[in-house]
């Protein structure tokens, strides 16, 4: 039984926390089979890279099953951002990622650098796709049909599919960083402003994955004076 269109006062929360296929239907009403969300993780971190995931449903499909339980990442523990991410790996009519460095970052800034990861996972689906949904960012740069919604992933299930598989792997990648720099704590944080991360680079100086264009890094030139 499909879940989309509830009514009255049923469940007025699970409205506004799960997405729809509002808008993948209307493009493949139009004749666009190959609808690709994208969708970013790490944009506000301190460190790491900026990582964009990237998902084609399979055209015309329903809000049953593993599309009916798609959330905004940050909606979702670790443990279910893992199930779902690898189920929308196995159903997914395509799905890609695509990154931009701490280093890109800095030379780029985060806007760019964002820009420059979506384009990355838009280049890497295959089949190629014929439409964008995306959250937040405009890529004038790549010639395709596109919209961009704000906080796309609450209410969109491809951008909300993408959003799982960037955070999923932008948090391995950072726990894979806290095996070569474990005094920072990254795999508790993920390179994000917690407390113990900014005492440690207040400590120890930024390590070469930090971020050295962000504020508390910016602000300190000191910082990039010391070992990492």
């Amino acid at each position: 039984m499909e879940i989309e269109g509830h009514c009255c006062g049923e469940n007025r929360e699970q409205k506004k926390r799960y997405p729809t296929l509002a808008e993948e239907r209307q493009l493949w009403r139009a004749g666009f089979a190959r609808v690709a969300g994208l969708d970013e993780a790490g944009r506000g971190a301190l460190a790491g890279p900026v990582v964009a995931g990237a998902v084609i449903l399979p055209a015309n499909t329903r809000r049953v099953g593993l599309w009916a339980e798609v959330q905004d990442s940050k909606l979702l523990s670790p443990p279910r951002r893992e199930e779902l991410s690898v189920r929308i790996q196995e159903q997914a009519a395509a799905w890609s990622l695509g990154q931009a460095s701490a280093a890109e970052i800095d030379a780029l800034g985060i806007a760019p650098a964002t820009r420059l990861a979506m384009r990355r996972a838009v280049q890497a689906l295959s089949p190629s796709p014929d439409h964008l949904l995306l959250d937040w960012v405009q890529l004038k740069s790549v010639n395709l049909p596109q919209r961009s919604f704000t906080k796309g992933d609450l209410h969109i299930v491809s951008i909300a599919a993408a959003s799982i598989l960037a955070k999923v792997h932008r948090d391995r990648l950072l726990c894979q960083l806290h095996e070569r720099f474990p005094a920072y704590g990254f795999h508790s944080h993920k390179g994000y402003a917690a407390r113990s991360h900014l005492a440690a680079i207040e400590k120890l100086g930024p390590c070469p994955a930090h971020r050295r264009s962000f504020s508390p890094l910016r602000k300190d030139e000191t910082l990039f004076d010391r070992p990492a």
